[in-house]
């Protein structure tokens, strides 16, 4: 009994370990539309830019903050260690003095007592208490600032910015993913290709290997077929070791764990790649994620421009003050004792004279910079127009060399067919077949590589059309 507990423990241990790791790794499969929707959801670069949109949100609630009223209050507390001394003129002898000499009073010497010659000279006064307290708070509110309005006027602006920055990194993503995960697919096919390359050698080895045992055929011809077998499976190990690389970098492009397994569901055909395209033909410079983003741009500087020739005008605040203020003795603050009010309203107005040329230089800079913005705008027409005459002239090229090598592929089978036929038959040398399997191979390689190009130029010509 104990031997068989003994052995079922290794059992039960495996299956946990199988089902602990099945929890720990996800299956994704996946259209390519899924994968570019969990990248939006899960790259890195999308959520920072969707990050910097809410650091724009509260950095836009700080420039409101500047608007609303602002309350402060402050309380101090001091001792003087030594009170503060102040003199004044004195007022006491002079009509001390007034009474004695008026009543003709004599002094010692029995000399009648005058003024004094030098004066009667000042008296020293102690002003305050050894302990003071304060209390109160202050209010400002501004009633105009031209500056102000400007910025309470580009919030909506630069929240818009941060937006359509957000949405070029989508895009870019987007695009990204879309070539990647299309380039996977392509590579599926080419490994497709390859198997059905080995089955087909495999075959012709066989029939070969017969015709040999029979006579008819050579060693060199088993020998060759050999070695073409090992350079397809070879070939293979490379396609398949690209391919799992591949799907490591768009697991990292998309923002998905390495450890998960990601399967792709959509297919790549010739219809796919064509499919959609004659609705991007026409363009507009507002499609484009990357105009938007020049424009918005040159608005919030033209405002920039505004704030600076706003700055001349005065500005106008509302302000008062409400205080408490208690002088002691001792520290006895909160027991009998006066606390004097103080409180005051009033408006404070600015006026910009003189600020040594610094704002005229500042309005400068701010118009050059939005002459400059504005330059790149332009810019930006001239490159979005040659980026897209170059996307559709490669895109047109690359449905052409896909077309051509489809054809090309399906007369490379058919001569290998014949071929093949003529070799069994006895009518045909082992060159033709090797010559007619290397074509194949050939005209296949190159189809899978005009076919990933013709993907890769739709992305591109869609991408630059602003119709991603």
């Amino acid at each position: 009994m104990m031997r068989k507990i003994m052995g079922i423990i290794p059992v039960v241990f495996t299956l946990v370990i199988i089902s602990t790791a099945a929890k720990a790794q996800k299956v994704h499969a996946f259209t390519v539309q899924q994968a570019i929707d969990y990248a939006k959801q899960n790259s890195v670069h999308v959520k920072n830019a969707l990050l910097d949109i809410l650091i724009q949100k509260q950095v836009n609630r700080d420039v409101t903050s500047i608007a609303l009223p602002q309350v402060n209050g402050a309380m101090s507390v001091t001792r003087n260690i030594n009170i503060p001394v102040q003199v004044v003129p004195d007022f006491i002898s002079p009509a001390t003095y007034k009474v004695l000499v008026d009543e003709g009073v004599r002094d010692g010497n029995g000399q009648p007592i005058n003024y004094p010659a030098g004066g009667f000279g000042n008296l020293p006064f102690q002003f305050g208490t050894p302990w003071n307290a304060n209390a109160g708070v202050t209010l400002s509110q501004i009633v105009f600032d031209g500056q102000v309005f400007i910025a309470l006027k580009a919030r909506n602006g630069t929240i818009s910015l941060q937006e359509k920055i957000a949405s070029l990194t989508e895009e870019n993503i987007k695009a990204n993913v879309y070539k990647v995960y299309y380039q996977l697919v392509a590579g599926k096919i080419q490994v497709q290709l390859l198997d059905a390359n080995i089955s087909r050698l495999d075959k012709l080895k066989r029939d070969v290997q017969i015709m040999y045992d029979n006579g008819f055929t050579e060693r060199v011809d088993i020998d060759k077929l050999v070695v073409q077998l090992a350079n397809l499976e070879t070939e293979k190990l490379k396609a398949n070791n690209m391919i799992s690389n591949g799907y490591s970098g768009l697991k990292l492009l998309m923002g998905m764990p390495i450890k998960d397994s990601l399967v792709l569901t959509d297919t790549l055909d010739d219809n796919t790649i064509k499919e959609g395209v004659l609705e991007a033909t026409q363009y507009k410079y507002s499609d484009r994620k990357d105009f938007q983003v020049s424009e918005i741009t040159n608005e919030l500087n033209m405002l920039n421009v505004r704030r600076y020739k706003l700055s001349q005008l005065p500005t106008l605040a509302l302000v008062g003050g409400y205080s408490k203020q208690a002088q002691r003795y001792e520290f006895d603050f909160f027991g009998k004792g006066e606390w004097f009010t103080s409180s005051y309203l009033g408006l404070q107005m600015r006026i910009p004279i003189f600020n040594g040329f610094s704002l005229k230089a500042k309005t400068q800079q701010a118009k050059l910079q939005l002459q400059k913005t504005r330059n790149q705008t332009e810019a930006l027409k001239i490159a979005i127009d040659g980026e897209v005459e170059t996307a559709k002239n490669n895109f047109i090229s690359a449905i052409s060399s896909m077309d051509f090598q489809k054809k090309n592929m399906a007369l490379a089978e058919k001569v290998y067919g014949q071929t093949k036929k003529k070799y069994e038959i006895g009518t045909g040398s082992s060159t033709e077949i090797n010559t007619a399997q290397l074509d194949l191979k050939t005209s296949q390689t190159n189809y899978i590589t005009a076919l990933f190009d013709a993907i890769i130029a739709k992305i591109d010509f869609l991408k630059a059309t602003g119709k991603l």
